[in-house]
């Protein structure tokens, strides 16, 4: 007699069309997982600038994901609650394929398998391919992602009401150890998600090119200056470090602290040149290319403050410090940049007065713009590159969707500039400037 605990070494839970069927219904699953990835590493590194240009004339796909990525822990959230449906039923139907085909044992073969297929196929692979287009994958996936919220959407409230239920069981049991936890907080991880994947994706988009001080602001101190100009250069200087150089800020030296010439302008007699260079510390140099998470990781590993940013020619660009690399992090998450600047002011017209030495990133941010930020980095260097020449006088230029009208060139830089938002046709009169309500 056979007892009744006895596993049989295969278990007819299916035929053989119901095995295939299961199989084909595993690869669909496996398949929709992998598409749900590519679709969240897509839109967290989707470039919301491009977007919102994109949006702004009538491309479908990015007005869809412009208002999705309004509530982006929703968003993120119904992304999530689906790939772990999709893969608890790809779970289900690998144990049964297991189960069928090896018996007993199917079971943790099948989910040996179904771990390796998750991590290669619906993980790495399509969040590696999103990073590298994350554009054409995000706009295709729009729509399928607003009918996912739409659909999951009860289930999100039901999961957000549950959890604020228990979190404040919780808190009622135990006051102590869960009186710093606020409610709203609970089930919102993926609000959290979005907001440090959000920073690492800003981090890892933007370089120290982008942030740095041009080369011609570089405060430094020449050391074949006379020794009264760069003891009075010291005395006036409102940095901690400044860079030393031969002539020629291509010829650094090294970098001067003040905090360790303090006691030599204290003396009575003032510190020669050969003093100064002793007291200095070897520059520390870095590509222009530099991603800022990286330039972070590296100013903590090396024990440094300040860098020397060269081109890929050993030509100085500039200066970029911690405190350039920590302003860009802040500005770019604060919430109301307009009034914190004095460079941008909107018109009754509709149009802006800008500062010519406005940095472009900073406008776009401000006025939701989407000028170039491959080539200047201000608007005086775009606006300059563009005509070719330095103007004389004022004159008005017409970039892609923008009309600039230059109003002021002093020293060899545009410093003051109105501009307006127009159509990109080859028609003038698309250029239509804004009605004006008083001269300028």
């Amino acid at each position: 007699m056979t007892s009744p605990l006895t596993i049989p070494a295969a278990i007819p839970i299916v035929d053989h069309n119901s095995l295939v069927l299961c199989g084909f219904g595993l690869l669909l699953l496996l398949l929709a997982s992998a598409c749900l990835s590519a679709a969240q590493s897509a839109v967290l590194a989707l470039n919301r600038n491009t977007l919102r240009h994109h949006a702004r004339h009538r491309h479908h796909a990015a007005a869809r994901l412009k208002r999705l990525l309004e509530r982006p822990e929703q968003l993120l959230a119904a992304i999530r609650f689906g790939n772990w449906l999709l893969r608890i039923l790809a779970a289900v139907l690998a144990t049964l394929i297991g189960l069928q085909a090896w018996g007993g044992a199917g079971a943790l073969v099948a989910a040996l398998l179904l771990w390796l297929a998750l991590i290669l196929f619906a993980e790495l692979l399509p969040r590696t391919l999103a990073s590298a287009h994350p554009e054409a994958i995000a706009y295709r996936a729009a729509l399928p992602l607003d009918w996912l919220l739409r659909i999951l959407q009860p289930l999100l409230w039901l999961a957000r009401h549950c959890g604020q239920a228990l979190a404040r069981r919780l808190h009622r049991a135990h006051p102590g150890g869960y009186q710093n936890v606020p409610l709203q907080a609970v089930g919102s991880g993926a609000g959290a998600q979005a907001g440090e994947l959000g920073l690492l994706q800003h981090l890892s988009r933007v370089t120290i090119s982008d942030v740095m001080v041009p080369r011609n602001e570089v405060a430094g101190i020449d050391i074949e200056d006379d020794l009264d100009t760069i003891m009075a250069t010291l005395s006036n200087s409102r940095h901690t470090r400044l860079p030393v150089y031969h002539q020629d800020l291509n010829n650094v030296v090294g970098i001067l602290h003040m905090r360790v010439i303090g006691g030599l302008m204290q003396r009575t007699a003032p510190p020669d040149k050969a003093q100064l260079l002793k007291l200095t510390r070897e520059a520390y140099f870095v590509p222009g290319s530099t991603p800022l998470s990286t330039q972070l990781v590296n100013f903590q590993k090396y024990n440094r403050r300040i860098a020397i940013v060269v081109d890929e020619y050993g030509e100085v660009k500039g200066v970029v410090t911690l405190s350039d690399i920590l302003e860009e992090i802040m500005s770019s998450f604060a919430s109301n940049m307009m009034e914190a600047t004095t460079d941008v002011h909107p018109q009754p017209d509709g149009s802006y007065l800008i500062d010519g030495s406005a940095p472009i990133r900073d406008i776009n941010r401000m006025v939701d713009w989407d000028l170039p930020t491959d080539g200047p980095k201000t608007l005086n260097g775009l606006l300059t590159e563009f005509l070719e020449t330095i103007p004389e006088s004022p004159v008005c230029v017409r970039l892609p969707y923008h009309c600039a009208e230059i109003l002021q060139v002093k020293d060899n830089m545009i410093k003051s500039v109105r501009m307006w938002e127009c159509t990109q046709t080859a028609s003038d009169e698309d250029a239509t400037e804004p009605e004006r309500t008083n001269a300028l």
